[in-house]
């Protein structure tokens, strides 16, 4: 699982184009923690490009309101109570600042327009012989 930060890098290392470049940044940096626990190099606080902060920020709330085969989708509200009791430890306080101002402003509209999630069911396949 943690090799996804380095293999997505890895596929769009060397482009040109300023789009894929900031994938790169994207791919490679957004499981480092503000407090330097994360992956895949332990970079710490502004080490950490400000993207790959801000979208450590999106992934965890996209991840705690959308259902998963393991969980069910949490409310907003207390996906945001998370976010912001990570603030200082796994994200930017600056980036939970703006997202908490951003995300409360526009609680109802979220709520009303945010997809409900379904759990896929893959059926088991045959081992083969």
């Amino acid at each position: 699982m943690k090799r996804h930060t380095t293999m997505g890098a890895r596929i769009v290392d060397g482009s040109r184009s300023p789009l894929l470049q900031l994938a790169q940044d994207i791919a490679i940096s957004h499981h480092e923690r503000w407090d330097g626990g994360g992956y895949p190099h332990g970079a710490a606080g502004e080490d950490i490009p400000l993207i790959g902060r801000i979208v450590a920020v999106a992934d965890v709330f996209d991840a705690l309101t959308n259902v998963r085969p393991y969980k069910e989708a949490w409310p907003v509200d207390r996906a945001i109570a998370e976010i912001e009791r990570q603030s200082g430890l796994q994200f930017d306080p600056h980036v939970v600042a703006a997202f908490s101002s951003l995300v409360k402003n526009q609680h109802s509209e979220i709520v009303q327009t945010a997809p409900v999630a379904q759990p896929v069911v893959v059926p088991a396949v045959a081992a083969r012989g």
